[in-house]
């Protein structure tokens, strides 16, 4: 009798149970909701804004860089973009598409490049690219050029009596082999194709610059200049520091009063995100319990 009592009870209780269970669901889907909503909120873009977007040390990848840009090209809030530049540059590659992604920033809303200790080489040619460059008078920029470097490790692999075998289907496949001299008709193709690529960082400055190109290709040459060298030679805009970058950046775009800074937050995985969001509300309801002696 007992046994078939509780029996007869559980089952009257399973559809409350099964309702607590779906509430605390939906109850938990809404917590989570409101807080994620909440959080991103803040991370949101409203009013007037510069977006300030860093490129820091060697250039490899412009993945990064190329989302904030289409990012803030796009966004109706962001009415300037503001490149912050210590570089001593990088790949061919992750330059030129950052630069050409910043070109088409440009003809929609002011760009504005401000260079820190150094911006050289592919770090020059990105800031090229902006409306207008700000510099201190001791930074280092400039050195226009492009280099390739090979390693040549045949002497040593004989040494310790290594010999690679290399198979290759066409004579140049294995040009730049650390296993072997380059023969004088390689060395042609690579300065030729050296000298293709240079000639595009040329005109491409010369084209962001609105510089000739005969002007531009006279200084060209690998040479450093200090910020102040950089603004007599028409590389430079303006000498400044970050401040004054902002103060460009607020005139061109027309902002009025004090201008905001956006900066792009770094992506975070989900479930940390979602971790987090669920400490920051507990913390918060936590605080809120006052106690007192």
């Amino acid at each position: 009798m007992l046994a078939g009592y509780n029996d007869h009870n559980i089952k009257k209780r399973r559809p409350f149970l099964k309702f607590l269970g779906r509430l605390f669901i939906f109850f938990f889907i809404f917590l989570l909701g409101f807080g994620l909503a909440r959080r991103w909120g803040k991370e949101g873009i409203t009013g007037e804004r510069i977006g300030v977007i860093e490129v820091k040390g060697i250039i490899k990848d412009s993945r990064s860089i190329l989302e904030n840009i289409v990012k803030f090209e796009k966004n109706d809030h962001i009415k300037a973009i503001l490149l912050r530049i210590n570089s001593p540059g990088g790949a061919v590659a992750p330059c030129q598409e950052i630069y050409i992604e910043l070109i088409k920033a440009r003809k929609k809303k002011p760009v504005v490049a401000s260079l820190g200790t150094v911006a050289a080489s592919g770090g020059y040619y990105i800031a090229a690219a902006a409306n207008k460059i700000i510099a201190t008078p001791g930074t280092l920029t400039g050195s226009i050029g492009v280099k390739l470097e090979l390693a040549n490790v045949q002497k040593l692999l004989e040494k310790i009596g290594i010999e690679p075998v290399v198979l290759k289907s066409v004579p140049y496949k294995d040009i730049g082999s650390p296993f072997r001299q380059v023969t004088p008709e390689e060395k042609k193709m690579l300065i030729k194709l050296l000298k293709d690529i240079h000639r595009q960082f040329v005109e491409d400055i010369a084209k962001g610059r609105h510089l000739s190109f005969e002007k531009v290709e006279a200084i060209a040459d690998g040479s450093v200049f200090t910020g102040k060298e950089a603004k007599d030679l028409g590389l430079v805009d303006m000498l400044g520091n970050f401040e004054d970058a902002i103060k460009e950046a607020t005139r061109l775009a027309g902002i009025k009063g004090e201008p905001k800074l956006y900066y792009p937050k770094k992506k975070t995985p989900w479930t940390r995100l979602l971790l987090n969001t669920l400490l920051e509300i507990l913390n918060e309801d936590i605080q809120k319990i006052k106690i007192s002696y």
